[in-house]
């Protein structure tokens, strides 16, 4: 990558979550478990609704989206923080910690525009059934899918083009275990606090604005749900319910973290555990036990699997 800042700084240092022993050995038994889960859980559910032609629908082609988003998000860091665990140096080069920079801000950009796309598959599949069809359209759902990739392309790359010319020139270290814009940006040889504070913040502004326009899409979809109270009504209770979960999850985390950019609490970096580590290990665990289509769909895959591993492996008599 070519420096377009001319900083010294080849590399910088990260603190990760703990100095002790015991937690570190805690937290990468905890941490790998967690990250293979969540790919063996996203996978499944990709799988899944790939392979199973009632669930080729609006509504689970943006979920399949979903899942891979929430590998990429789990794979961008989590992997380097878990060998980090027990380096007695943990560093990472610039190129390293910008390609960190790029990935977290294009997944999770790509991640709200993608959840957005899912309040509308569900407000217009309740408030607006008899369109619901020709509204989403399979044109509408790739549209839906390469907009939100579109727009945390566009996100990130603003971000970067921000970060990219400031020089680097002497503190080094990070105290989390990523690079993230705030954290990086304050190390910085210039004083950019002011720039900084409105360019980061943007961040946690477009994510407190998306969340309101859902908690409303999603009133008014609860709404609409109540005044009919058929047994479809309650199917759909379930959905949006799941849905709204993940978007909670997902989202207080993020607001947090960037509407308060320049401050240091402990509780950022269990908010950054928790928004890159567990929810992409939690959405697949909330969609498969609130759905029961999905639910159903994955058990018929697993014991299919099941036996036709055992029509492969027989078990002779007396061996």
């Amino acid at each position: 990558m070519e420096r377009f800042n001319h900083s010294s700084v080849s590399e910088f240092v990260l603190l990760g979550l703990t100095d002790s022993l015991e937690l570190q050995i805690f937290f990468f038994a905890i941490f790998s478990i967690f990250y293979l889960m969540t790919m063996f859980g996203n996978c499944l559910i990709l799988f899944t609704i790939l392979s199973t032609s009632n669930l080729h629908s609006p509504m689970y082609f943006l979920l399949s989206n979903l899942s891979l988003i929430d590998m990429c998000l789990s794979s961008f860091g989590t992997p380097k923080m878990i060998m980090d665990l027990f380096a007695q140096h943990k560093t990472i080069s610039f190129e390293g910690c910008i390609s960190q920079i790029f990935f977290l801000h294009l997944f999770t950009g790509t991640e709200i525009a993608l959840l957005i796309s899912m309040s509308f598959d569900r407000y217009t599949a309740i408030c607006k059934p008899l369109h619901y069809s020709k509204i989403m359209s399979q044109k509408m759902c790739i549209g839906l899918v390469v907009t939100s990739w579109t727009v945390g392309f566009l996100h990130t790359i603003s971000q970067l083009a921000f970060i990219l010319w400031l020089p680097f020139c002497g503190p080094n270290v990070i105290d989390s275990f990523f690079c993230d814009l705030p954290l990086v940006t304050q190390l910085a040889c210039i004083d950019i606090y002011v720039l900084g504070i409105f360019m980061i913040s943007t961040s946690g502004v477009i994510a407190l604005i998306s969340f309101l326009l859902l908690l409303t899409s999603y009133i008014i979809v609860l709404v609409t749900i109540r005044d009919r109270g058929s047994t479809s009504s309650s199917k759909a209770l379930s959905t949006c319910t799941a849905h709204f979960i993940v978007v909670v999850m997902f989202f207080g985390p993020c607001i947090f973290i960037y509407v308060w950019p320049f401050t240091s609490f402990l509780v950022d970096k269990i908010l950054s555990v928790f928004y890159t580590i567990f929810t992409p290990f939690l959405n697949p665990l909330i969609y498969t036990l609130r759905n029961q289509e999905v639910k159903a769909a994955v058990k018929k895959k697993l014991c299919n699997q099941y036996f036709n591993f055992g029509k492969t492996n027989p078990q002779h008599p007396g061996q």
